[in-house]
């Protein structure tokens, strides 16, 4: 198994349940994803390019993504605060989940498909 599934399976309920239907609902959109572990979570990547990763902290799930300043509908939705480069979509439950943001912004990561670590890295100093 995976490490990013068994960071979702081994979550407490009801972040599991939570987890898990974000993992459905972004499969879903896009098949072909590879689900990853990096920093500890979960991240989907697509044609080598991160486009969102969640994460289960304190009493939430986040669904973490880049580029939230360019995305310009559901605005509501998004969690940016004390944040500079991430925006994310944040779960208490499972009735909280609206497929229908998850879709706009999955889809949006996509056609933007500018890898954002090359963003927000800082250049290298020249010596």
């Amino acid at each position: 198994m995976n490490p990013a599934e068994q960071y979702i399976l081994k979550q407490p309920e009801p972040f599991r349940s939570i987890l898990l239907e974000l993992q459905m609902v972004i499969e879903a959109i896009v098949p072909e994803a590879e689900l990853l572990y990096k920093w500890k979570i979960p991240f989907y990547y697509w044609n080598g390019i991160p486009i969102c990763y969640l994460n289960q902290s304190k009493d939430y799930v986040d669904l973490a993504f880049w580029h939230g300043e360019r995305l310009k509908d559901y605005r509501s939705h998004f969690v940016t605060t004390n944040r500079k480069s991430v925006t994310s979509l944040r779960y208490f439950s499972l009735e909280d989940i609206d497929d229908e943001v998850i879709i706009y912004v999955i889809k949006r990561q996509l056609e933007i498909n500018t890898n954002p670590f090359k963003l927000i890295l800082k250049p290298k100093k020249k010596i």
